[in-house]
């Protein structure tokens, strides 16, 4: 029954023999000479490239680290700017605070020396009235007495010297 099939395929038992055994040599020759090199360079080029992968995540595992501390050192730089904001903006409230007292303590001291001239030159101009009237009052006198005094000189003296007055007075 093989037989017949072999005949109808055309297939001869020592041609499929030789195939056979010629395969079986190149594949040990190729495993002999071949395969090991072949096998060592595939292995060579895949540490290459897990070495490679190791490289790049332990870089991405630095610059993460890197990427915290610097974000650590923001928040610090961060802080620390806004502390000084802070403590800029409270001596700044202290010192206004202490330009306005010193403004009112200033203000304060020239409103008195203010009320003290202004005290000083009522003074003195009571002063001056009173010398003012006392000269008057001894100018009329003179008049007075250096004048024999009727009734119709008596008016026009009096007259007179309320005229002086406002005169005086208006100057």
């Amino acid at each position: 029954m093989f037989d017949q099939i072999f005949e109808a395929l055309k297939i001869e038992i020592p041609q499929i023999i030789t195939h056979a055994v010629g395969f079986l040599i190149a594949l040990w020759v190729l495993k002999k000479f071949a395969w090991g090199p072949l096998l060592g360079l595939l292995e060579e080029r895949r540490e290459r490239i897990k070495n490679s992968f190791d490289e790049i995540d332990q870089k991405q595992q630095e610059a993460d680290n890197l990427n915290e501390e610097y974000q650590a050192k923001l928040r610090d730089i961060d802080n620390e700017s806004r502390k000084r904001l802070t403590a800029a903006v409270s001596e700044g409230e202290k010192i206004a605070a202490r330009i306005k007292e010193d403004g009112r303590t200033e203000a304060k001291g020239m409103i008195v020396k203010a009320r003290a001239e202004l005290d000083r030159d009522v003074a003195k101009a009571r002063v001056a009235l009173k010398e003012d009237m006392v000269a008057m009052a001894l100018t009329a006198t003179e008049k007075i007495i250096l004048e024999k005094l009727d009734d119709d000189k008596h008016r026009r003296l009096i007259g007179d010297f309320i005229d002086d007055l406002e005169a005086q007075k208006q100057v």
